[in-house]
């Protein structure tokens, strides 16, 4: 493909059979889905057979797309569920060890005593994280760490925006009780709690 092509080009030549435009969709969000799945999942090696399952999933339902959203919160809504979807066949899957965390990689700019407190509070916050049900996990991963508005995060997850809402406010409520008995977190309590704006949370991305 040849100069800009606009989403709503790509969209078309894509429905109707054209590889090159679905390819360039690919380009275009592979780094944003990729980005939702690690948050969500938490284990950078699952992320790219997941992401490829999203893609998948985006070529097969591109025909259901009706432009009555952003292609890009019906993109978040397709990796939502597929990610979902993923979470419920792990758990249902026996566990006889735990494995372990996985490692992002150093900050080179850190000290190994600040890099090690910030592997400490990753590794914690993800477990805190993971206690969560999913409907409040899933609005606050969407909301707190991607910046999501709360109108946007209720297409994604076709729930009312006060539903949402609700949800968030439960998940940091629960959030910042279990935050207090973790000795890595409990400092960044009063932080999470402020009532709006930008928190400075643990990093969830691999970087």
């Amino acid at each position: 493909m040849t100069g800009p092509v606009d989403v709503d080009e790509l969209l078309r030549r894509a429905r109707s059979g054209d590889r090159a435009a679905f390819a360039e969709l690919y380009r275009r969000h592979r780094e944003d889905v990729a980005r939702l799945v690690f948050r969500m999942i938490g284990r950078a090696s699952e992320v790219e057979d997941v992401v490829q399952e999203v893609f998948l999933q985006v070529h097969k339902s591109l025909g259901d797309f009706r432009g009555q959203s952003k292609f890009s919160t019906w993109l978040h809504r397709v990796t939502v569920n597929v990610v979902l979807m993923t979470r419920r066949a792990q758990k249902s899957r026996p566990v006889f060890t735990e494995p372990p965390a996985e490692r992002d990689e150093v900050d080179g700019g850190l000290l190994p005593d600040e890099e090690a407190t910030r592997r400490r509070r990753v590794d914690a916050f993800r477990r805190l994280l993971d206690r969560l049900s999913e409907k409040k996990r899933t609005v606050y991963i969407l909301h707190d760490i991607e910046g999501m508005a709360p109108a946007e995060i209720a297409t994604i997850v076709e729930a009312p925006v006060l539903t949402v809402r609700t949800r968030l406010f439960y998940a940091r409520r629960e959030l910042a009780e279990m935050m207090r008995e973790e000795p890595a977190l409990s400092q960044l309590v009063d932080e999470m709690t402020q009532p709006e704006g930008h928190r400075e949370l643990p990093e969830t991305e691999a970087t």
